[in-house]
């Protein structure tokens, strides 16, 4: 009984330093990323009410724009399909505001056939790759980063990353740090 109980203790122990040492990750990459000089901005989708982005999807819209006007990069590529609860794409919903902010529409590349983050990036790959675009910014909330970072080298872009942490949602924030631990840990063991 005794060794029994030393297994459990060992498996605990190794759980804790495990959810710990992912959660670090997470942390320190979100907080660390900057966008560097690129061909393209991605924004990767999020929830749209309607027709009206999430808070969280304006975050990123914002952020995509910022990047944009600041000379980060020419083009925005804005990547997200249709969801549950959606009337339009997640990309529709960003190209609109984009516009609204005064962005002229042949800078905008819309990607609205993708239902996951990997989605989101083979799609995003293949349009690089039919404009001899080399180089993408990805943007996304902050605790979303280090994942798909993992998934753009997966796929094959050459990506800086730039994120958003949306202050009157804290509560939302950390609801999906946390959720990101195992699903960084997923992303380790089965590469999706």
């Amino acid at each position: 009984m005794r060794v029994f109980g030393k297994i459990i203790v060992c498996i605990f122990s190794l759980g804790v330093v495990v959810t710990l040492a992912l959660a670090i990750s997470i942390y320190s990459f979100g907080k660390n990323s900057k966008g560097e000089k690129s061909d393209c901005v991605i924004v990767l989708g999020c929830s749209v009410y309607g027709e009206t982005p999430s808070p969280f999807l304006q975050w990123r819209i914002e952020e995509g724009y910022r990047l944009f006007k600041e000379g980060y990069a020419r083009y925005i590529i804005v990547s997200g399909g249709k969801g549950p609860g959606e009337n339009i794409s997640e990309a529709e919903a960003m190209k609109r505001y984009l516009i609204d902010k005064g962005v002229k529409e042949k800078f905008i590349i819309k990607e609205d056939k993708s239902k996951t983050t990997m989605e989101n990036l083979v799609n995003s790959r293949t349009i690089m790759e039919g404009r001899g675009f080399s180089k993408a910014i990805i943007v996304s909330n902050k605790y979303h980063l280090k994942r798909a970072s993992l998934m753009a080298q997966k796929v094959g872009i050459d990506a800086s990353f730039s994120g958003v942490y949306v202050t009157p949602y804290k509560s939302h924030e950390r609801i999906g740090f946390i959720r990101e631990i195992p699903g960084l840990l997923k992303f380790y063991i089965l590469g999706m």
